[in-house]
């Protein structure tokens, strides 16, 4: 790569969550949710376990609004984190920090009234 060339770390990922989003309280001010998205490119091929995060509000109306089999787009950047288990084991995954867009419609509607509507995107 040219050093005149910046650095681009940019994914763009359309699929189904694979379970209820996850919030945790990272501190006072800052939340985060954690999500697992499948994705399939092709239909003779598995899918791809995707872990997603997203933070502040956004993570909020992710925990609030969806749930385990709705679709989902996220754009974000791809993050490597590496850590030495409790056993010395070296351990390492791939994740994607980003934004969500809500996609498709749930499967079953949540406890809302019509003026609580779902927004589709949230500024983090």
């Amino acid at each position: 790569m040219s050093t005149t060339t910046p650095a681009v770390n940019q994914i763009t990922l359309v699929g189904n969550l694979t379970a209820d989003p996850v919030l945790k309280q990272l501190d006072e001010d800052r939340r985060v949710c954690q999500l697992r998205l499948a994705v399939n490119d092709q239909k003779d091929q598995p899918p791809l376990f995707i872990d997603i995060a997203t933070f502040g509000a956004q993570a909020d109306a992710c925990a609030k609004y969806l749930a385990k089999g709705r679709a989902i787009a996220v754009t974000g950047r791809l993050v490597y984190r590496e850590w030495e288990a409790e056993d010395g084991t070296r351990r390492s995954r791939h994740h994607v920090v980003g934004r969500v867009q809500f996609g498709g419609k749930p499967t079953e509607q949540p406890d809302h009234t019509e003026d609580d509507e779902a927004p589709q995107e949230i500024a983090a």
